[in-house]
This record gives structure tokens, C-alpha cells and sequence, in this order.
């Protein structure tokens, strides 16, 4: 904005100086603002800092110098970063009903099993009778959680380490990610949101003037999933060999058919970047239909599960009661 009103980079720097809280992000524009009175480039600026400004923001900008057209170029990272946030907090948004919910149902069936139902352990044996295989089921279930917690929370944390580490391994991300695509539950929720950062992505930096072999170098950090990284890495390769883009996506067996007859009329009216655009729009539209429909049935699916347990350990303390009395159940 400051550099559309006519304001030089390094006056609109020293702005954003000034109306910036956020005191890391300050200290990282100040030496920007430093590199830049000192004769480097923007671009060169930002590559300092790569955890702040990725590739695909460096490059852009890098395009947007080339081209002495910087704030049409950060115009439109507003708008990518816009998008690409957007969808992240529909998945995100969406997810924090049914996580609450799974942990108070762990909370409420723990407190039940560790406090409420070894109350009733000694009432039943004073009384010497055959408790119902439910309620044994249950009793068993209540004694290992209250004598061996620790181990079950120490079991549970070292698993999460051993899984950590493992999918941090080139060949473990790559099988846990191939294992992702396997699912029929997730796989098709996975590739639309794959699909979409790939299009956004490769169009926005196409349209800002990074050449292809370029552009898909960065696409290929920026997506998510190893199995789709390795398959821009082979579309790369066809790319570069003249072989167009449409048909080694198809060759990869990866991306939807949808997606690929977009890009393909794309490339063939000379418009590609226009319908990468309309792709990443369209597989948005579909990630937000898709987590609202997985939502609408994760969620009565978790409450049914609660409901399930918490019954199954009412009833069986009461069918144990009733047995003991004699009472037929």
C-alpha cells in the first residue's frame, strides 16, 4: 500500500518500523531496512531470513524487481497468503469442537474408571458372589487404569516419540505419507488441499513472472505431502525435457482428472496461469464442503461413543447390583 502511494521502500520500511508490535518481526525489518540503505536488493534482504520469507515470497519478489512492478507482486502474496490462511483455519476452525469433545469424554470415562467405579471393587467382594462377565470386564478395566496410569501414560508418550521420530526420517515421512494416500477417508480431503496450494502457488508465482522450471522447484517445498513432492519433482524433470505440464501430471497418477483437463485447456489457450487460479478456488471450495460434511458426522459419531461407554459402565455396576440382590435384570 505504502509502496503504490509513491513512498520509497526504505521510507515505507521505516514505517512498518514503527507500527509493527510484534518486537522479532521489528528487529528482522530493521535490518531489512539496513540492508537495503546499504545498496542490496529486497530480495536479497529477505533471503536472510528464511524462516520469516520462505522461497515462494523471495522469488515473487525477486519477479516484482525484475519487472518494476513490486506492488502489484505484493499484492498478490497478500492475496495468496490470504487464501492459504483461509483454508488452513477452515481445517483448523473446524477440528476444535470434536477435539474438545474427545478429551472430555477421556476426562469423564478416566474419572470413572480410576475413582467412581473401584468404590464399588469391595462391596462386591464382602459379598461373595459371582459378579456378571460385564461387570468383571469393567473391574479389570478400572484396576489396571488405577494401579498402572503411569504406564499407560508413559506407553502413550513414548509411542508419540517413536512416531515423531520416525516420520522425521526421509523413508518414514515417506511411507507415513503414502500410507495417508491409502485411506479412503483422508485421501481425498489430503489431495484437495494438495491440489489447491499446488495450483495457488505455481499460478500466483507464473502470474508475477517466475519462470515454470522455477516456480515448480518452489510448488514442490510448499506442498505438503512427500508422495505429491516427489510427483512435481517428476513433472519438473518432463518440463524441462519440453513435455508440456498436463500430460505428466496425468502420467503421475496423482492429481484429479478435474484438475488435469483445467490445466491442460489452460496450457493449451496460452491462459495456464488464469486456470491454476480457478483450480486452487475451486478444490478451496471443495476442502471447505469436505471438512464440513467429515465434521457434521465426526461430531454425533463422538457423542454416540461417549454415550456408548459411559452407559456400558453404568449398566454394568447396576446389572452387577441387581444380581447381587437376586433382582432378575
Amino acid at each position: 500500500t505504502l509502496i503504490k502511494a509513491g513512498l520509497p521502500l526504505d521510507r515505507g520500511l521505516s514505517i512498518i518500523i514503527e507500527i509493527t508490535d510484534n518486537e522479532s518481526l521489528k528487529v528482522i525489518i530493521q535490518e531489512l531496512l539496513k540492508d537495503v540503505r546499504g545498496g542490496k536488493s529486497f530480495s536479497d534482504a529477505l533471503i536472510k531470513h528464511p524462516r520469516v520469507f520462505n522461497r515462494l515470497y523471495v522469488n515473487m519478489i525477486k519477479a516484482g524487481e525484475a519487472g518494476g512492478v513490486m506492488n502489484v507482486v505484493l499484492e498478490r502474496l497478500v492475496d495468496f497468503l490470504k487464501r492459504s490462511q483461509e483454508l488452513k483455519s477452515t481445517v483448523v476452525n473446524a477440528m476444535i469442537y470434536p477435539l474438545i469433545l474427545i478429551v472430555v469424554m477421556s476426562v469423564v470415562i478416566s474419572i470413572m474408571l480410576i475413582f467412581v467405579v473401584p468404590k464399588f471393587v469391595d462391596i462386591f467382594d464382602t459379598m461373595g458372589q459371582e459378579i456378571p462377565l460385564p461387570t468383571q470386564i469393567l473391574l479389570s478395566f478400572s484396576m489396571i487404569m488405577k494401579n498402572f496410569w503411569w504406564l499407560i501414560i508413559g506407553f502413550g508418550l513414548a509411542c508419540y516419540y517413536g512416531f515423531t521420530k520416525y516420520v522425521s526420517t526421509e523413508k518414514g515421512r515417506l511411507n507415513w505419507d503414502s500410507a495417508q494416500l491409502k485411506l479412503a477417508l483422508v485421501k481425498s480431503l489430503i489431495l484437495k488441499v494438495e491440489v489447491a496450494r499446488f495450483s495457488r502457488t505455481l499460478g500466483t508465482l507464473i502470474t508475477s513472472g517466475v519462470p515454470l522450471l522455477q516456480a515448480l522447484a518452489i510448488v514442490k517445498e510448499v506442498v505438503g505431502n512427500v508422495v505429491i513432492s516427489n510427483s512435481i519433482a517428476t513433472i519438473q524433470k518432463a518440463v524441462k525435457e519440453g513435455k508440456g505440464i498436463s500430460t505428466p501430471m496425468r502420467n503421475t497418477e496423482i492429481f484429479p482428472s478435474l484438475a488435469m483437463h483445467m490445466i491442460r485447456v489452460g496450457e493449451e489457450t496460452g491462459n495456464m496461469e488464469d486456470m491454476l487460479i480457478r483450480v486452487a478456488d475451486t478444490y478451496d471450495q471443495e476442502v471447505q464442503n469436505a471438512v464440513k460434511r467429515f465434521i457434521s458426522f465426526l461430531e454425533p459419531a463422538l457423542i454416540l461413543l461417549m454415550s456408548l461407554v459411559v452407559g456400558f459402565i453404568v449398566l454394568s455396576i447396576i446389572w452387577a447390583i441387581f444380581s447381587i440382590n437376586d433382582v432378575s435384570f
